[in-house]
């Protein structure tokens, strides 16, 4: 019986925390009417969360004249989350508060480079993040870093890494220096879980990560596929153009050699796109040309194997709102079965998704607990 009575008691408290989570403010005659509770009963766990600093008095409600019920709210800072996006030439780092919302992200510029002094020198550019930022050390829950290779369950392990060469020590390498509790994931699914974060409905969906190398992960009713190799979804190295360019695999013809951002532009995308709006550069428009009809191609190949809504995102990703027509367009062209191409989607979370999906892991975590 006292087992039964913990877990309902657990059970009222964590959803009333999600009912913050959801809601910018509640009464308790809101919290009691829409969760099917007992006014004591949220009373009790009013109490027990405000305790705990994770609730707080946010105003009050009702008519001028008569008693006004008090109004609460998430307490969103109570706990924060920090991220790290590592590529071959920066590190963004990035804080995560209780609703997901990025609350701070700086880009730093730092030539990979897989040494003692690389790692180091990782850890000090999080220091000086936390230090500018006025971090509480104490509300830190962990440190989620997103990065370009396949990384095992554990999500410390490391087991394929052609792009910048990690090796199966990178953890250890990190916690070296790191002194918090971190997590390691691969950078497309990092981004999945930021999207998934922001639309809780997204349940059968295919995610493209259109960064400096091109990665995927796949939703089966809301949860990442990782198929039995924990590599599933790596759309980058489906053969586009057989005996095409170059991959860093070593195989040729890939998506990747041919959607990666760095095909549009090495280190400014936000320029490129500004530029690209109003250009008559022949070179320019025809190399867009060209990454639409790759693009176009790449997202039927899924939706002819998956039949499934596919979201673009990544770096290129953010920028695609005024295109997205066009890349319907093309898509439909060459489409078997589809009438329309309202299941081709964009990203939401538009910015540091990679860095902010791996900080999202630990806020995740924690709620879980709640």
């Amino acid at each position: 019986m006292e087992s039964f009575d913990f877990n309902l008691r657990k059970f009222n408290t964590s959803n009333i925390y999600s009912y913050f989570l959801n809601h910018e403010d509640a009464t308790k005659t809101d919290l009691a009417s829409s969760l099917n509770l007992t006014l004591p009963t949220v009373t009790k766990n009013i109490e027990y969360l405000s305790d705990l600093g994770l609730i707080q008095v946010s105003g009050s409600r009702g008519q001028t004249g008569g008693r006004r019920a008090i109004t609460y709210s998430l307490c969103a800072e109570a706990k924060i989350s920090l991220g790290l996006d590592i590529t071959k030439h920066h590190v963004s780092c990035v804080a995560v508060d209780l609703n997901g919302k990025i609350i701070s992200f700086k880009r730093n510029w730092l030539a990979f480079e897989f040494a003692d002094s690389y790692f180091k020198e990782v850890a000090h550019l999080l220091d000086i993040f936390i230090k500018e930022n006025n971090f509480d050390e104490e509300k830190i829950l962990g440190v989620g870093i997103g990065i370009p290779a396949l990384v095992q369950s554990d999500n410390r392990t490391v087991f394929y890494s052609r792009i910048m060469g990690f090796e199966e020590n990178t953890y250890d390498m990190f916690r070296k220096y790191i002194p918090y509790d971190i997590s390691m994931f691969n950078d497309a699914k990092a981004s999945c879980f930021a999207e998934k974060w922001v639309n809780k409905e997204v349940q059968n969906t295919f995610y493209i990560l259109l960064s400096n190398n091109v990665g995927g992960a796949m939703l089966i009713n809301g949860k990442v596929y990782s198929g039995n190799n924990f590599r599933s979804a790596e759309v980058g190295h489906i053969i586009l153009v057989p005996h095409g360019r170059q991959c860093y695999c070593g195989q040729c013809g890939c998506v990747d050699p041919y959607l990666a951002a760095t095909n549009l532009s090495q280190d400014d995308l936000a320029g490129y796109f500004s530029n690209l709006a109003t250009t008559t550069d022949e070179k320019v428009l025809d190399n867009w040309d060209n990454y639409l009809d790759y693009m176009a191609s790449t997202v039927m190949n899924v939706r002819a194997l998956l039949d499934c809504d596919i979201i673009l995102g990544g770096y290129v990703g953010a920028y695609l709102e005024p295109y997205l027509d066009e890349i319907k367009r093309r898509a439909l062209k060459i489409s078997t079965f589809d009438s329309n191409a309202d299941f081709i989607k964009l990203c939401s979370y538009k910015h540091e998704s990679i860095a902010a999906g791996a900080a999202l892991h630990y806020i995740s975590q924690f709620i879980k607990t709640i």
